[in-house]
């Protein structure tokens, strides 16, 4: 399948960069720069415009939650009562907050919102369900999905 990156102003050089950061992003510039064959200049000024862009929006570690002690994955559906703007901004908002929401998404369908949390265990979740459902009338109910094993997680980009 062929992808359209001109919207975005990717090359083939750019996309040859996204793919090696996402699979190391400590790599030394000099190092991609031998890779993709260009100079370490270029590929600085590469990843400068990638970033001012939005198009790299993070460089960061990945950790394996269970080494740190979160060893509970959680999917929680949630659905609101109201779905004005204001009031589901408000709810994202309190989402984005929250440190044990690695992940949220507004969706389409029978519930408003996806989150995946990450806790150690169930009475850390049970706090985070006082703190941000019980108390937001606007939260009509949620649903828990506890994990039992987690197959795959990422965040790279099928480039």
């Amino acid at each position: 399948m062929v992808r359209e990156y001109s919207s975005s102003g990717l090359d083939a050089f750019d996309l040859a960069i996204l793919k090696l950061l996402q699979q190391d992003c400590t790599l030394p510039q000099r190092q991609i720069g031998e890779a993709v064959n260009l100079s370490t200049a270029s590929v600085q000024r590469r990843i400068k415009r990638m970033e001012s862009k939005g198009i790299i929006s993070a460089q960061t570690a990945h950790i394996e939650p269970k080494a740190v002690g979160l060893s509970l994955t959680i999917v929680v559906e949630v659905e609101l009562q109201a779905e004005t703007a204001g009031r589901i901004d408000e709810v994202k908002r309190s989402f984005q907050e929250a440190p044990e929401i690695q992940q949220c998404y507004y969706v389409t369908g029978e519930v408003d919102f996806i989150l995946i949390v990450i806790v150690g265990d169930m009475s850390e979740y049970e706090d985070l369900t006082q703190r941000l459902f019980f108390p937001n009338d606007n939260i009509r109910k949620f649903r828990t999905f506890v994990a039992m094993d987690r197959t795959k997680s990422g965040i790279r980009v099928n480039i």
